[in-house]
């Protein structure tokens, strides 16, 4: 899988944890809630999104070729270890859980692929081209659900903004074997979920400038993690925007939990 496939940008956005208030507890009684628990992967798996949650998706789950596997992704810089493994759609810190799906959205012109043969022999070079450009413009999100006991989601997210923050700047890193170095991490404002971050991570690798949108965001106890990319925007130079119509599917889901 191209490494090209995964670069982020960054956005700390949207509410922290809100205080706990309420009177003392008195001698003898409990002063504390009992840790909070991680959803088992059979929860996250009936809480991901699925086929028929998102108007016009491909709900599907990731493929060989599709996804990461936990030892592919490696930085020079540990700090960084945590952006660079949710640019690559690989959970930052230890979930209990964890369940994926990959989401694909084809626009209109990509859903009818490239123009016939004798069609394009009338075509010009640039139309040629473009037309081909256009049969790429595919918006893959890799959406993750990863739980964690009691506060781990709210400090694991918490580290991934001090990571970006540190990391801003760029780092090299390899995934599944192929080097690039991320040129940027820059943030996004989005709110979603209890707390969360977004970032657009741009990346060049053998010369080839990309960018990917990344976006994290917690739920309790659970964190759901979104990794886009698309080819046509990224070979037109072009920005793309988030996927919001799976992001805010994912959050009604876990809404429901």
């Amino acid at each position: 899988m191209s490494a090209a496939c995964v670069a982020f940008t960054v956005t700390a956005c949207g509410g922290g944890d809100k205080e706990t208030g309420g009177k003392e507890a008195k001698t003898g009684e409990k002063s504390a809630k009992p840790a909070a628990k991680a959803l088992s992967a059979k929860e996250l798996e009936k809480l991901v999104i699925a086929q028929g949650d998102v108007k016009g998706r491909e709900v599907k789950k990731p493929g060989k070729d599709d996804a990461f596997q936990a030892g592919d992704v490696k930085v020079e810089k540990a700090a960084c270890k945590p952006v660079a493994q949710v640019l690559s759609a690989l959970p930052a810190g230890k979930p209990a859980a964890t369940a994926q799906r990959l989401v694909v959205h084809k626009s209109e012109k990509a859903g009818k692929g490239i123009p016939p043969v004798d069609e394009l022999a009338d075509m010009t070079e640039q139309e040629v081209e473009d037309a081909t450009i256009d049969s790429l413009d595919i918006t893959k999100t890799q959406t993750s659900l990863w739980s964690y006991d009691a506060d781990g989601a709210h400090q694991t997210l918490a580290t991934l903004r001090k990571a970006a923050r540190k990391c801003a700047g760029g780092f090299m890193m390899t995934a599944d074997g192929e080097k690039q170095q991320v040129t940027k991490i820059s943030q996004e404002k989005m709110s979603v979920g209890e707390e969360s971050v977004a970032w657009t991570v741009g990346t060049k690798q053998d010369g080839t400038a990309a960018d990917t949108k990344v976006v994290v965001f917690r739920k309790g106890t659970t964190l759901a993690g979104f990794s886009s990319f698309n080819i046509a925007s990224v070979t037109r130079g072009e920005d793309y925007e988030q996927p919001t119509a799976v992001i805010d599917a994912q959050a009604a889901k876990l809404g429901k939990s």
